[in-house]
């Protein structure tokens, strides 16, 4: 199987994320990676990924990935698309900057009969289609979204004295109605199991005032070092029938989802006709 050559313009965390989701690919390779003040190699385990200044400098790629600045993102994507280099990009941009950035690239995407997809990111790329999802399947109601649940030193010090519990972090956030919920992550103490665990936080006073979710992960060190953490919830009212609500509540490193955003767009991106598509989730 011939394996798709990618072409990174732009090695910081997003770039870096993209080389190294491309390397763990069996069906990508890369090209090379652009850098404006190019070092003679990258360092591990690139080091052997050919490296240049200019786009033109490497060998041809059938997918290049945009991973700058959100400042730089429109000028780069427009000389890439006058290279017809075939273009995935996932612009941090809002509001009437993200529409302006969408239709100049659309344009020139036409003007130079090469694809373009645009928005292939967590935001923008998939955290606005869970949230049209969350919409589509609760029409009427509230959409609430929070960055970061807040943490509570207090709560947190108190799980981690739970027997079974190694480490522990509490994370507060108010729903729409302004009710506090808690999210507890625990690291269990070797041999210990999980349902004993949470079944304590449901008898533990501290916790019974509000809603808490108990959810075990490997490891709270890393927990804690995720960069981003949101949470999405769809409230149903009342005349929508039977109450109905959403809730998706995450902590993760939002560079390694966008790469993966990304990649995916690659893959497709020789189906598409020339022009700029949209990220979706294509089946």
């Amino acid at each position: 199987m011939k394996r798709l050559r990618l072409a990174i313009v732009g090695f910081g965390r997003l770039g870096r994320a993209c080389a190294e989701a491309a390397f763990l690919a069996h069906d990508l390779e890369l090209a090379g990676v652009v850098v404006r003040h190019a070092p003679a190699s990258l360092p591990a385990p690139f080091s052997r990924v050919p490296v240049a200044a200019h786009l033109r400098e490497l060998p041809p790629a059938d997918a290049t990935l945009s991973c700058v600045p959100a400042g730089a993102a429109t000028g780069v994507a427009l000389e890439l698309l006058q290279q017809r280099a075939p273009l995935v990009e996932c612009a941090a941009l809002e509001g009437h900057a993200l529409a302006a950035h969408y239709d100049v690239l659309g344009e020139a995407a036409l003007r130079h009969r090469v694809v373009a997809v645009v928005g292939a990111g967590w935001d923008p790329g998939v955290f606005p289609l869970l949230r049209r999802t969350f919409e589509w399947l609760i029409p009427d109601g509230r959409t609430e979204s929070r960055d970061r649940p807040g943490a509570s030193l207090h709560h947190t010090e108190a799980a981690r004295s739970v027997p079974g519990v190694a480490d522990a972090l509490s994370t507060e956030a108010r729903d729409a109605s302004g009710a506090l919920r808690r999210y507890v992550y625990v690291e269990l103490r070797k041999g210990a199991a999980f349902e004993p665990v949470r079944e304590a936080f449901s008898r533990d006073p501290l916790f019974a005032g509000e809603e808490t979710q108990v959810f075990p992960v490997d490891s709270i060190a890393a927990l804690e070092q995720a960069s981003r953490g949101v949470v999405l919830e769809r409230l149903g009212t009342a005349h929508g029938g039977v109450h109905q609500n959403l809730l998706l509540e995450a902590r993760f490193d939002a560079a390694t989802f966008a790469a993966r955003v990304m990649l995916d767009a690659a893959r497709r991106i020789g189906s598409l006709r020339p022009g700029a598509h949209r990220y979706s989730l294509w089946p």
